[in-house]
């Protein structure tokens, strides 16, 4: 899977970075490295929470786009 990303300088130091296509999706850190890995993280945990939550509404389909 491939997402864009929008990393953010902080005026105070480090970085914020979001997931533009996933709604709250939100991460930070002092490196662009470190925001990276923490956004990277995040995602694993957003999709994991989105698909627990579909589980108990119906059936899973894949779908290519």
């Amino acid at each position: 899977m491939e997402l864009k990303i929008m990393l953010e300088e902080q005026e105070e130091g480090g970085f914020t970075v979001h997931v533009p296509s996933l709604p709250g999706c939100i991460s930070e850190g002092d490196t662009v490295e470190e925001s990276i890995k923490n956004i990277r993280e995040a995602i694993e945990l957003y999709l994991d929470v989105e698909l627990d939550d579909i589980d108990k509404k119906g059936k899973i389909i894949n779908i290519e786009i």
